[in-house]
């Protein structure tokens, strides 16, 4: 009898499923699990719906890369809001920022090469470098999870391929500043190796701004930049994203998207290109909301102090907590969903073994529901660790 491979048994399990079977055998749990938001897709976008069915064309295989009119309206985004030009660099359309990064990962890594990813990390991306028959090197981040150059370029070895970032960050919230990306970029530059980054979050800053390393003069040789409807825009099922490639690897990428995927849904490549004509004018409301629930939580959690201190979370919708408890973190999951009726992430999911951390995302709910999901986490916590 066959049996898995073992490139497939070294890869960690998805935690999001493992937590969403138990929030359903607990009925009327609040979910601050899943990384998505609570809004869908703006008029704009539905109305090219109508456009793609009046093609009968579209039901057949389109470019791999990507319909040139999204390709188009993408070049234009990343030139006014992230200053990145395409002028030795291509931009492909992906199936999400997930298939993107698996694309960049097989372009440059072979088997047994190494990966730089930050800790706490973005599961699937230690996920995917796993599944490449690839080793995520693990580099801690500070105290307040910013970035610790010095330490990734001690983690370099002659078998390091990239390094990877993430900002707003999956899963802490953190936004890295320009000049922690720029001495990395720089790094990678210095030492051969590709910078993967992963700006999927690009919108969700509440304190500060966004940049865009590609965006550095000379980077587009070694950079990877990673985008995705799927958060900003409402777009999660749609699956589509999109990442800007040194145009060297054009052909690599190629071949991995045409074997995995041939090319991303044309309904939704229709669906992105209303969605980028409504632009980010009709995202920042929705981020406002957003940032104003951001508050609500992070006054909720001001009630833990003492034993746990709540990070600034200045991005995406995420709060990570560090929790002084030598409970195990996937027990205190249990234990919140079971006896309080609240969902949250074990921190082990991303990568971090010794202490007790746990993931809170507030973008899925509306903003009442995560404020009692809140409440429940707070008083729950506080609870299980006989704090009155």
């Amino acid at each position: 009898m066959g049996q898995e491979s073992r490139r497939m048994q070294a890869v960690q399990a998805p935690v999001i499923p493992v937590v969403a079977d138990l929030i359903r055998r607990h009925p009327g749990t609040i979910s601050l699990g899943q990384g998505v938001v609570s809004y869908g897709p703006p008029p704009e976008a539905l109305q090219e719906i109508q456009r793609f069915l009046a093609e009968p064309e579209n039901h057949k295989y389109q470019p791999v890369t990507g319909l040139p009119e999204l390709v188009d309206a993408f070049a234009n985004k990343l030139r006014v809001e992230n200053g990145v030009s395409l002028e030795g660099s291509r931009f492909v359309v992906t199936a999400g920022g997930n298939m993107a990064f698996m694309n960049a990962i097989m372009a440059v890594a072979d088997v047994g090469d190494e990966v730089i990813l930050q800790t706490p990390y973005y599961f699937n991306h230690e996920m995917a470098v796993t599944m490449a028959g690839a080793h995520p090197v693990l580099v801690d981040t500070d105290a307040q999870f910013q970035l610790q150059p010095d330490a990734m370029a001690a983690a370099i070895t002659p078998r390091t391929r990239a390094v990877v970032t993430i900002s707003p960050n999956n899963p802490t919230g953190a936004v890295y500043p320009e000049s922690a990306l720029r001495a990395v970029n720089a790094l990678c530059r210095e030492r051969g190796l590709w910078h993967i980054h992963d700006e999927a979050y690009e919108y969700f800053t509440y304190t500060s701004g966004h940049f865009s390393p590609g965006s550095i003069e000379g980077a587009g040789e070694h950079t990877f930049s990673l985008y995705s409807m799927s958060k900003a825009y409402g777009f999660a099922s749609w699956r589509v994203g999109g990442m800007v490639i040194p145009e060297r690897l054009l052909t690599a990428v190629r071949k991995i998207q045409d074997t995995i995927l041939i090319c991303a849904p044309v309904i939704s490549q229709y669906a992105a290109i209303g969605a980028l004509r409504a632009g980010r004018a009709w995202c920042a409301e929705r981020v406002r909301e957003l940032g104003a629930t951001r508050e609500l939580v992070l006054n909720e959690l001001q009630q833990l102090r003492g034993f746990c201190e709540p990070p600034s979370a200045e991005g995406a919708f995420y709060v990570h907590l560090r929790l002084d408890t030598p409970q195990r973190p996937m027990e205190l999951v249990e234990r919140l969903v079971r006896e309080h009726g609240v969902a949250v992430i074990p921190g082990t999911a991303f990568g971090l073994e010794h202490g007790c951390h746990l993931r809170v995302s507030y973008g899925a709910l509306r903003q009442d529901v995560a404020v009692a999901g809140m409440g429940r986490l707070v008083r729950g916590l506080r609870q299980i660790f006989g704090v009155r």
